[in-house]
């Protein structure tokens, strides 16, 4: 055998009755490395014991972490929560069964064609993987998933009002870009004389500030989000479910794949545990201090969002100042990606060719497409798709650069619902490896407090204006604000139609006056 066919059947790791692969032949990891490695494994595999078994894994609000529950209930730690599992389950397929069988109609009597999502981060991010990776039969799919006005009614526009079921997303009620969208919603279709409630589904943490609006208001339908799932690790929860099920995704399939690939990866043997190994290959390529970025290329258009998806699940976890000793570590992967072949004609030139600060994690979907339409001689498009890949993980390799590749049979919510576990557990057991805390996220709350000081600011800018035209600097000591922030802030309140804006020679001379 020679040494390069050895070094891949070495690397290869197989779950042949799943269809899925981990190919580390380019990203390998030796008996030395793996020696020196083995007491952070054991801690890693420690660590995910006591976390599927209940302990507090956020401390920040004092939250368990229990997303591998979601696909196997019997490993919940207590009857309440498997009940709190199953229970919110059998109601979400019941009522996505209604909606598409036509016993619960829209309010003119039609069936619902259309469902359209308002969420942020997680509880936007997974749904839209699932319903790009898995077109179905069900309802049509349409998202808000920020607050840029714009963006909102490019959307809204294209809604058949009448006949769309609308789901809105949020643990709190209080994250202001699902509230923004939400409320932007409600006035679109009052503005077309639709009623918004009848039409409206919460899922939401129960007595949660949206709860609330939705048992006032009336809404259709209420499910109750469990407070110890994360949105980046949430789309096998209701986060997920509802939106999937009323799309007529097959959620058992892909609750299946994903209950399978955990159940392979919660084995503490790391020859044949899939999971750690990518993480072990993760922390191989970064020196354990995320020195080079992760690039995901999938070879298939229907996961060309799941890079976006891995950026969320690996950067908003792992990407932390403190270690869990509380000391200064700022540690992170940055992840990026579209899909191939694509990038080929995008930023592969760099990866060959320009600074080897990456490891590319390649995705290949072995079932060879449907079309037999011959492009050049006997080859299809197919051929073409499985030659790119080839081809450039060969290119790569010749240039030193390091790549793994994961194979799955073909897309579908089974297959869909592997990787989701893949990576997810491989998220807890490499944030282990480096000791850090994966389930809070302490800079998202930063730039969320600070959002709403600058709101704060916006408003006394605002009200602090007068007919005479004032520079920032004015504005800010009445304010008594940073000179940059309140210069900021008066720039949107003119683009706003609200002050007027005379430009001077810098912006420390520009003034502002009340419109």
């Amino acid at each position: 055998m020679r040494a390069v066919m050895k070094q891949y059947a070495q690397q290869l790791l197989r779950y042949p009755d799943m269809g899925i692969s981990l190919d580390l032949s380019q990203l390998p990891l030796t008996p030395e490395f793996l020696a020196e490695m083995k007491p952070l494994i054991d801690r890693a595999y420690s660590d995910i014991a006591a976390l599927e078994s209940g302990v507090i894994a956020n401390p920040d609000e004092n939250r368990m972490v229990g997303h591998y529950w979601l696909r196997n209930s019997a490993i919940a730690p207590t009857p309440e929560l498997r009940a709190a599992i199953d229970g919110p389950l059998a109601d979400l397929k019941a009522f996505a069964a209604d909606v598409l069988g036509g016993k619960i109609l829209a309010p003119n009597g039609q069936k619902y064609s259309t469902c359209l999502v308002i969420g942020i981060g997680g509880s936007a991010l997974g749904p839209e993987l699932v319903a790009d990776a898995l077109p179905a039969d069900g309802l049509n799919m349409a998202f808000l998933d920020n607050t840029d006005p714009d963006g909102m009614y490019k959307v809204l526009d294209t809604l058949p009002l009448t006949e769309t079921l609308v789901v809105v997303i949020s643990k709190s009620g209080g994250t202001p870009e699902t509230r923004n969208g939400m409320v932007c919603a409600q006035a679109y279709f009052a503005d077309k004389g639709v009623a918004f409630a009848p039409q409206a589904v919460a899922v939401t943490g129960v007595g949660s500030t949206l709860d609330k609006v939705a048992v006032a208001e009336g809404w259709l339908k209420r499910f109750p989000m469990e407070d110890w799932v994360g949105g980046r690790t949430s789309e096998t929860s209701v986060v997920g479910l509802v939106p999937a099920s009323l799309q007529g995704v097959d959620i058992d399939s892909l609750l299946k794949g994903a209950a399978d690939m955990d159940a392979r990866t919660r084995v503490a043997d790391t020859a044949s545990n899939m999971s750690m190994r990518l993480a072990l290959a993760w922390y191989a390529a970064g020196e354990g201090r995320g020195k080079k970025d992760m690039v995901v290329l999938p070879y298939k258009d229907s996961l060309v969002l799941f890079s976006k998806y891995l950026q969320q699940l690996i950067m908003e976890s792992l990407g932390k100042e403190l270690d869990l000793d509380g000391k200064t570590v700022h540690q992170g992967i940055s992840v990026y990606g579209n899909k191939g072949s694509t990038d080929q004609h995008a930023y592969v030139q760099q990866l060959r060719d320009g600074i080897n600060n990456f490891f590319v994690t390649f995705i290949e979907v072995r079932q060879a497409p449907t079309d037999t339409v011959k492009v050049e001689g006997e080859f299809t498009a197919g051929d073409y798709l499985q030659g790119f890949l080839r081809g450039t993980r060969k290119a790569l390799t010749e240039s030193g650069r390091q790549n793994i590749t994961i194979s799955i049979p073909t897309v579908n919510a089974y297959t869909l619902g592997q990787l989701i576990a893949l990576f997810e557990r491989a998220v807890s057991f490499y944030a282990s490896l480096i000791h850090i805390n994966a389930y809070h996220q302490p800079g998202v709350q930063a730039g969320k407090l600070a959002a709403n000081v600058f709101l704060k600011l916006l408003a006394a800018a605002e009200a602090a204006l007068t007919t005479e035209p004032a520079t920032a600097a004015d504005i800010a000591a009445r304010v008594s604000a940073d000179e940059e922030d309140t210069y900021h802030a008066l720039v949107h309140i003119a683009e706003s139609g609200k002050a007027v804006w005379t430009l001077g020679e810098c912006p420390c001379c520009d003034t502002f006056a009340k419109a």
